[in-house]
Protein backbone atom coordinates (compact mmCIF):
# COMPACT_ATOMS: atom_id res chain seq x y z
CA UNK A 1 0.00 0.00 0.00
CA UNK A 2 1.43 3.57 -0.53
CA UNK A 3 2.85 5.06 2.29
CA UNK A 4 -0.15 7.44 4.26
CA UNK A 5 2.76 8.78 7.05
CA UNK A 6 4.44 12.04 6.86
CA UNK A 7 7.22 10.34 4.74
CA UNK A 8 4.81 9.23 1.59
CA UNK A 9 3.51 11.56 -0.84
CA UNK A 10 2.10 14.24 1.69
CA UNK A 11 5.54 15.02 2.63
CA UNK A 12 5.92 17.95 0.13
CA UNK A 13 2.94 19.55 0.73
CA UNK A 14 4.25 19.16 4.23
CA UNK A 15 7.19 20.80 4.09
CA UNK A 16 5.73 23.55 2.22
CA UNK A 17 3.33 24.16 4.79
CA UNK A 18 6.23 24.70 7.21
CA UNK A 19 7.81 27.02 5.45
CA UNK A 20 4.53 29.31 4.77
CA UNK A 21 4.18 29.30 8.22
CA UNK A 22 6.05 32.66 8.97
CA UNK A 23 4.49 34.49 6.01
CA UNK A 24 0.94 33.64 7.52
CA UNK A 25 0.92 34.14 10.97
CA UNK A 26 2.61 37.38 10.40
CA UNK A 27 -0.64 37.62 8.71
CA UNK A 28 -2.80 36.54 11.34
CA UNK A 29 -3.85 40.10 12.75
CA UNK A 30 -4.74 41.68 8.86
CA UNK A 31 -7.03 38.16 8.43
CA UNK A 32 -8.63 39.08 11.78
CA UNK A 33 -9.32 42.73 10.92
CA UNK A 34 -10.34 42.26 7.56
CA UNK A 35 -12.31 39.33 8.22
CA UNK A 36 -11.54 37.23 5.47
CA UNK A 37 -8.22 35.89 3.70
CA UNK A 38 -6.19 38.57 1.96
CA UNK A 39 -5.83 37.77 -1.03
CA UNK A 40 -2.18 37.85 -0.96
CA UNK A 41 -2.31 34.88 1.42
CA UNK A 42 -5.01 33.01 -0.98
CA UNK A 43 -2.62 33.54 -3.89
CA UNK A 44 0.25 31.74 -2.00
CA UNK A 45 -2.02 28.75 -0.79
CA UNK A 46 -3.02 28.76 -4.13
CA UNK A 47 0.79 28.83 -5.69
CA UNK A 48 1.51 25.80 -3.03
CA UNK A 49 -1.30 23.76 -4.21
CA UNK A 50 -2.67 23.52 -0.87
CA UNK A 51 -6.29 23.84 -2.54
CA UNK A 52 -5.62 20.83 -4.69
CA UNK A 53 -4.72 18.29 -2.44
CA UNK A 54 -8.49 16.29 -2.46
CA UNK A 55 -8.26 16.86 -5.85
CA UNK A 56 -8.20 14.03 -8.51
CA UNK A 57 -4.64 13.51 -10.25
CA UNK A 58 -6.50 13.29 -13.31
CA UNK A 59 -7.29 17.15 -13.25
CA UNK A 60 -4.31 17.94 -11.97
CA UNK A 61 -4.48 17.37 -8.09
CA UNK A 62 -2.63 15.88 -5.61
CA UNK A 63 -4.69 13.21 -4.14
CA UNK A 64 -3.63 12.64 -0.59
CA UNK A 65 -4.49 10.22 1.46
CA UNK A 66 -6.40 11.46 4.46
CA UNK A 67 -3.87 11.20 7.58
CA UNK A 68 -1.02 13.50 5.36
CA UNK A 69 -3.34 15.79 4.61
CA UNK A 70 -4.66 16.25 7.81
CA UNK A 71 -0.94 16.69 8.83
CA UNK A 72 -1.28 19.59 6.62
CA UNK A 73 -3.74 21.18 7.39
CA UNK A 74 -3.18 21.07 11.51
CA UNK A 75 0.50 22.43 10.11
CA UNK A 76 -1.32 25.31 8.42
CA UNK A 77 -3.56 26.20 11.73
CA UNK A 78 -0.64 26.47 13.71
CA UNK A 79 -0.18 30.09 11.50
CA UNK A 80 -3.86 30.78 11.57
CA UNK A 81 -6.96 28.80 12.44
CA UNK A 82 -9.21 30.32 9.87
CA UNK A 83 -6.68 29.80 6.95
CA UNK A 84 -6.69 26.39 8.05
CA UNK A 85 -10.79 26.00 8.33
CA UNK A 86 -11.16 27.72 4.95
CA UNK A 87 -8.34 25.11 3.65
CA UNK A 88 -10.61 22.11 4.88
CA UNK A 89 -13.40 23.07 3.88
CA UNK A 90 -12.28 23.62 0.49
CA UNK A 91 -10.41 21.08 -0.15
CA UNK A 92 -13.53 18.92 1.17
CA UNK A 93 -15.78 20.30 -1.97
CA UNK A 94 -13.67 19.59 -3.94
CA UNK A 95 -13.94 16.27 -3.57
CA UNK A 96 -16.77 16.43 -5.93
CA UNK A 97 -14.56 16.43 -8.72
CA UNK A 98 -15.42 12.75 -8.30
CA UNK A 99 -19.02 12.98 -9.27
CA UNK A 100 -18.35 15.01 -12.13
CA UNK A 101 -18.25 14.95 -15.77
CA UNK A 102 -14.42 15.08 -16.29
CA UNK A 103 -15.31 18.06 -18.24
CA UNK A 104 -17.15 19.64 -16.01
CA UNK A 105 -15.03 18.78 -13.30
CA UNK A 106 -12.24 20.17 -15.30
CA UNK A 107 -14.25 23.34 -15.66
CA UNK A 108 -14.82 24.09 -12.17
CA UNK A 109 -11.40 23.15 -10.64
CA UNK A 110 -8.75 23.16 -13.15
CA UNK A 111 -7.98 27.14 -13.14
CA UNK A 112 -5.85 28.29 -10.82
CA UNK A 113 -8.54 29.82 -8.74
CA UNK A 114 -10.66 26.78 -9.19
CA UNK A 115 -12.32 26.93 -5.28
CA UNK A 116 -15.89 25.59 -4.56
CA UNK A 117 -17.49 26.71 -1.14
CA UNK A 118 -20.53 26.17 0.24
CA UNK A 119 -23.07 25.75 3.52
CA UNK A 120 -25.69 24.47 4.76
CA UNK A 121 -29.19 25.67 4.48
CA UNK A 122 -32.89 25.41 3.37
CA UNK A 123 -33.78 25.28 -0.05
CA UNK A 124 -34.95 22.92 -3.29
CA UNK A 125 -34.32 22.04 -6.54
CA UNK A 126 -36.90 21.18 -9.19
CA UNK A 127 -36.16 19.56 -12.32
CA UNK A 128 -36.55 21.19 -15.48
CA UNK A 129 -35.24 20.05 -18.79
CA UNK A 130 -32.04 20.22 -19.48
CA UNK A 131 -31.48 20.42 -15.59
CA UNK A 132 -32.52 22.00 -12.45
CA UNK A 133 -34.45 25.25 -11.00
CA UNK A 134 -32.79 25.78 -8.19
CA UNK A 135 -34.35 28.65 -5.12
CA UNK A 136 -32.49 28.48 -1.49
CA UNK A 137 -30.19 30.54 1.27
CA UNK A 138 -27.17 29.39 2.82
CA UNK A 139 -25.20 30.53 5.77
CA UNK A 140 -21.72 29.27 6.97
CA UNK A 141 -20.09 29.51 3.77
CA UNK A 142 -16.50 29.08 4.85
CA UNK A 143 -14.01 30.39 2.33
CA UNK A 144 -16.81 32.21 0.21
CA UNK A 145 -15.00 35.08 -0.20
CA UNK A 146 -12.24 33.35 -1.84
CA UNK A 147 -13.59 31.02 -4.11
CA UNK A 148 -15.05 31.35 -7.77
CA UNK A 149 -17.96 28.77 -7.49
CA UNK A 150 -20.58 27.77 -5.13
CA UNK A 151 -22.30 24.88 -4.13
CA UNK A 152 -25.39 23.59 -1.96
CA UNK A 153 -27.29 20.48 -0.91
CA UNK A 154 -30.45 20.33 -1.79
CA UNK A 155 -33.78 18.02 -1.92
CA UNK A 156 -35.23 17.25 -5.26
CA UNK A 157 -38.53 17.93 -6.69
CA UNK A 158 -40.00 16.40 -9.89
CA UNK A 159 -41.35 18.81 -12.75
CA UNK A 160 -45.31 18.81 -10.99
CA UNK A 161 -43.33 19.94 -7.62
CA UNK A 162 -43.02 16.20 -5.95
CA UNK A 163 -40.36 15.39 -3.47
CA UNK A 164 -38.18 12.82 -4.74
CA UNK A 165 -37.41 9.85 -2.08
CA UNK A 166 -35.33 6.89 -1.51
CA UNK A 167 -37.14 3.53 -1.19
CA UNK A 168 -36.57 4.12 2.62
CA UNK A 169 -38.31 7.47 2.44
CA UNK A 170 -35.18 9.40 2.79
CA UNK A 171 -34.89 12.20 0.74
CA UNK A 172 -33.11 12.53 -2.56
CA UNK A 173 -30.12 15.46 -2.30
CA UNK A 174 -28.12 16.78 -4.84
CA UNK A 175 -25.19 19.33 -5.09
CA UNK A 176 -25.61 21.71 -7.60
CA UNK A 177 -22.53 23.92 -8.43
CA UNK A 178 -22.82 27.52 -10.55
CA UNK A 179 -20.52 30.38 -10.68
CA UNK A 180 -19.96 32.47 -7.64
CA UNK A 181 -21.60 35.22 -9.50
CA UNK A 182 -25.23 33.95 -9.54
CA UNK A 183 -25.17 34.48 -6.01
CA UNK A 184 -26.46 37.17 -3.46
CA UNK A 185 -24.04 37.26 -0.37
CA UNK A 186 -24.90 39.23 2.56
CA UNK A 187 -22.57 39.53 5.37
CA UNK A 188 -23.30 38.12 8.26
CA UNK A 189 -20.09 36.40 9.60
CA UNK A 190 -19.86 39.02 13.01
CA UNK A 191 -18.71 36.30 15.06
CA UNK A 192 -15.79 35.63 18.27
CA UNK A 193 -13.46 33.13 16.75
CA UNK A 194 -12.15 31.96 13.37
CA UNK A 195 -13.23 35.61 12.16
CA UNK A 196 -11.18 35.65 8.91
CA UNK A 197 -13.28 32.70 7.35
CA UNK A 198 -15.62 34.63 5.80
CA UNK A 199 -18.21 32.45 6.53
CA UNK A 200 -21.24 34.44 5.20
CA UNK A 201 -24.55 34.14 3.28
CA UNK A 202 -25.30 33.60 0.20
CA UNK A 203 -28.80 33.00 -1.92
CA UNK A 204 -30.05 32.00 -5.54
CA UNK A 205 -33.75 32.09 -6.96
CA UNK A 206 -35.10 29.86 -9.50
CA UNK A 207 -31.62 30.02 -10.83
CA UNK A 208 -31.03 27.27 -13.77
CA UNK A 209 -28.23 24.75 -13.22
CA UNK A 210 -27.45 22.69 -16.20
CA UNK A 211 -27.60 18.74 -14.98
CA UNK A 212 -24.06 18.51 -16.15
CA UNK A 213 -23.59 20.57 -12.63
CA UNK A 214 -25.53 18.82 -10.48
CA UNK A 215 -23.73 15.93 -8.75
CA UNK A 216 -25.13 12.93 -6.73
CA UNK A 217 -21.98 12.95 -3.74
CA UNK A 218 -20.57 10.56 -1.82
CA UNK A 219 -21.77 7.04 -3.64
CA UNK A 220 -20.36 4.05 -5.19
CA UNK A 221 -23.05 3.94 -8.02
CA UNK A 222 -22.21 8.04 -8.79
CA UNK A 223 -18.47 7.99 -8.41
CA UNK A 224 -16.45 8.21 -11.94
CA UNK A 225 -12.96 8.51 -9.94
CA UNK A 226 -11.17 4.98 -8.91
CA UNK A 227 -8.30 6.31 -6.18
CA UNK A 228 -8.33 4.84 -2.74
CA UNK A 229 -9.42 8.86 -1.26
CA UNK A 230 -12.95 8.68 -2.94
CA UNK A 231 -13.58 5.23 -0.96
CA UNK A 232 -13.89 8.12 1.64
CA UNK A 233 -16.49 10.30 1.86
CA UNK A 234 -16.26 14.25 2.12
CA UNK A 235 -17.65 13.65 5.51
CA UNK A 236 -15.06 11.80 7.00
CA UNK A 237 -12.26 14.37 5.26
CA UNK A 238 -14.09 17.19 6.69
CA UNK A 239 -14.70 15.72 10.44
CA UNK A 240 -11.08 14.57 10.67
CA UNK A 241 -9.26 17.71 8.86
CA UNK A 242 -11.41 20.04 10.95
CA UNK A 243 -9.65 18.17 14.34
CA UNK A 244 -6.53 18.85 12.60
CA UNK A 245 -7.38 22.36 12.86
CA UNK A 246 -8.36 22.23 16.07
CA UNK A 247 -4.88 20.14 17.16
CA UNK A 248 -3.02 22.75 15.18
CA UNK A 249 -4.13 25.85 17.14
CA UNK A 250 -4.05 23.75 20.15
CA UNK A 251 -0.02 22.87 19.71
CA UNK A 252 0.69 26.67 18.62
CA UNK A 253 -1.11 27.54 21.92
CA UNK A 254 0.83 25.07 24.21
CA UNK A 255 4.15 25.69 22.41
CA UNK A 256 3.47 29.69 23.51
CA UNK A 257 2.44 29.06 26.87
CA UNK A 258 5.86 26.54 27.90
CA UNK A 259 7.59 29.55 25.97
CA UNK A 260 5.93 32.51 28.76
CA UNK A 261 6.30 30.10 31.64
CA UNK A 262 10.20 30.22 31.55
CA UNK A 263 10.01 34.14 31.89
CA UNK A 264 7.19 35.42 33.11
CA UNK A 265 6.90 35.99 37.26
CA UNK A 266 3.34 36.46 38.24
CA UNK A 267 1.97 39.50 39.79
CA UNK A 268 3.38 39.23 43.43
CA UNK A 269 5.28 36.11 42.71
CA UNK A 270 8.59 35.14 43.67
CA UNK A 271 9.47 32.72 40.87
CA UNK A 272 8.61 31.71 37.16
CA UNK A 273 5.51 29.94 36.14
CA UNK A 274 7.79 27.15 35.23
CA UNK A 275 8.88 26.63 39.15
CA UNK A 276 5.33 26.26 39.93
CA UNK A 277 4.06 22.67 40.84
CA UNK A 278 0.32 23.10 39.40
CA UNK A 279 1.54 25.14 36.32
CA UNK A 280 4.17 21.72 35.85
CA UNK A 281 1.16 19.07 36.45
CA UNK A 282 -0.77 20.89 33.70
CA UNK A 283 1.40 21.35 31.62
CA UNK A 284 2.59 17.74 31.02
CA UNK A 285 -1.01 16.86 31.30
CA UNK A 286 -1.64 19.17 28.66
CA UNK A 287 0.56 17.75 26.49
CA UNK A 288 -0.20 14.09 26.84
CA UNK A 289 -4.24 15.25 26.00
CA UNK A 290 -2.88 16.21 22.85
CA UNK A 291 -0.53 13.90 21.45
CA UNK A 292 -3.24 11.16 22.81
CA UNK A 293 -5.72 12.82 20.34
CA UNK A 294 -3.07 13.13 17.15
CA UNK A 295 -1.43 9.48 17.75
CA UNK A 296 -5.45 7.95 18.53
CA UNK A 297 -6.37 10.08 15.04
CA UNK A 298 -3.55 9.29 12.51
CA UNK A 299 -3.09 5.90 13.91
CA UNK A 300 -6.90 5.58 12.87
CA UNK A 301 -6.66 7.00 9.61
CA UNK A 302 -3.58 5.12 8.64
CA UNK A 303 -5.07 1.61 9.57
CA UNK A 304 -8.35 2.45 8.10
CA UNK A 305 -7.02 3.53 4.97
CA UNK A 306 -5.02 0.32 4.73
CA UNK A 307 -7.93 -1.54 5.44
CA UNK A 308 -10.46 0.18 3.07
CA UNK A 309 -7.32 -0.73 0.02
CA UNK A 310 -7.67 -4.14 1.21
CA UNK A 311 -11.43 -4.26 0.76
CA UNK A 312 -12.30 -1.19 -1.13
CA UNK A 313 -15.07 -0.08 0.86
CA UNK A 314 -15.51 1.98 4.00
CA UNK A 315 -17.49 -0.17 6.69
CA UNK A 316 -20.11 1.41 9.55
CA UNK A 317 -17.44 0.07 12.33
CA UNK A 318 -14.54 2.30 10.35
CA UNK A 319 -16.78 5.35 10.22
CA UNK A 320 -17.21 5.47 13.85
CA UNK A 321 -13.59 5.48 14.55
CA UNK A 322 -13.10 8.28 12.71
CA UNK A 323 -16.04 10.34 13.96
CA UNK A 324 -14.94 9.61 17.56
CA UNK A 325 -11.61 10.14 16.85
CA UNK A 326 -12.16 13.39 15.08
CA UNK A 327 -14.42 14.30 17.72
CA UNK A 328 -12.11 13.41 20.50
CA UNK A 329 -9.61 15.72 19.04
CA UNK A 330 -11.29 18.69 18.85
CA UNK A 331 -12.29 18.50 22.42
CA UNK A 332 -9.02 18.01 23.86
CA UNK A 333 -7.36 20.03 21.58
CA UNK A 334 -9.98 23.04 23.60
CA UNK A 335 -8.83 21.16 26.91
CA UNK A 336 -5.62 22.26 26.22
CA UNK A 337 -5.92 25.74 24.67
CA UNK A 338 -7.84 26.60 28.01
CA UNK A 339 -5.29 25.28 30.04
CA UNK A 340 -2.54 27.15 28.54
CA UNK A 341 -5.14 30.41 28.33
CA UNK A 342 -5.83 30.06 31.59
CA UNK A 343 -2.24 29.48 33.05
CA UNK A 344 -0.78 32.41 30.98
CA UNK A 345 -3.01 34.59 33.24
CA UNK A 346 -3.90 38.20 32.61
CA UNK A 347 -0.70 38.13 29.25
CA UNK A 348 -3.84 35.66 27.76
CA UNK A 349 -6.42 38.49 27.35
CA UNK A 350 -4.00 41.07 25.32
CA UNK A 351 -4.58 41.04 21.45
CA UNK A 352 -1.21 41.25 21.01
CA UNK A 353 -0.23 37.98 22.56
CA UNK A 354 -0.45 34.58 20.82
CA UNK A 355 -3.12 33.34 23.49
CA UNK A 356 -7.16 35.07 22.94
CA UNK A 357 -7.18 34.87 19.19
CA UNK A 358 -6.81 31.02 19.49
CA UNK A 359 -8.77 30.60 22.77
CA UNK A 360 -11.68 32.45 20.64
CA UNK A 361 -10.93 30.42 17.58
CA UNK A 362 -10.77 27.00 18.88
CA UNK A 363 -14.17 27.81 21.14
CA UNK A 364 -15.91 28.15 18.05
CA UNK A 365 -13.85 24.96 16.50
CA UNK A 366 -16.04 23.21 19.09
CA UNK A 367 -19.31 25.09 18.31
CA UNK A 368 -19.55 23.73 14.43
CA UNK A 369 -20.91 20.55 13.48
CA UNK A 370 -17.75 18.66 13.98
CA UNK A 371 -17.63 19.38 17.56
CA UNK A 372 -20.91 18.39 18.71
CA UNK A 373 -20.83 16.31 21.95
CA UNK A 374 -24.20 14.41 20.38
CA UNK A 375 -21.11 12.04 18.27
CA UNK A 376 -19.98 10.58 21.03
CA UNK A 377 -23.35 9.10 21.68
CA UNK A 378 -23.75 8.15 18.62
CA UNK A 379 -20.74 6.16 19.03
CA UNK A 380 -21.61 4.81 22.15
CA UNK A 381 -24.65 3.89 21.21
CA UNK A 382 -23.45 1.93 18.67
CA UNK A 383 -20.40 0.31 21.15
CA UNK A 384 -23.26 -0.85 23.01
CA UNK A 385 -24.58 -2.57 20.41
CA UNK A 386 -27.91 -0.04 19.72
CA UNK A 387 -28.87 1.49 16.80
CA UNK A 388 -27.63 5.26 16.92
CA UNK A 389 -30.36 7.62 16.62
CA UNK A 390 -28.55 9.45 13.12
CA UNK A 391 -25.97 7.82 11.02
CA UNK A 392 -26.24 11.11 8.86
CA UNK A 393 -23.09 12.79 9.69
CA UNK A 394 -21.10 9.37 9.55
Amino acid sequence: MRSTTADGPGAEYLERARAFLPELAAAAPEIERQRELPEAIVAAMVERGFFRMLLPRSIGGAELLPAPYVRVVEEIAKGDGSAAWCLNQGAGCSMTAAYLDPAVAKEVFGGPRGILAWGPGPGKARIVEGGYRVTATWSFASGSHNASWLGCHVPIYDEDGKQLLHPDSSPVIRTPIFPKSCAEMTDIWHVIGLRGTGSDKYSVTDLFVPEGYVAARDGDDTRREDGLLYRFSSLQLYASGFAGVAMGIARSALDAFVELARDKVPFRGKSALRDNNVVQSQAAQAEARLRAARAFLYQSLEEITAEVERLGRLTLEQRMVIRLASTFAIHQSLSVVDMAYHAAGSTAIFEENPFERRFRDVHTVSQQLQGRQEHFETVGQHLLGLDPDTLAWL
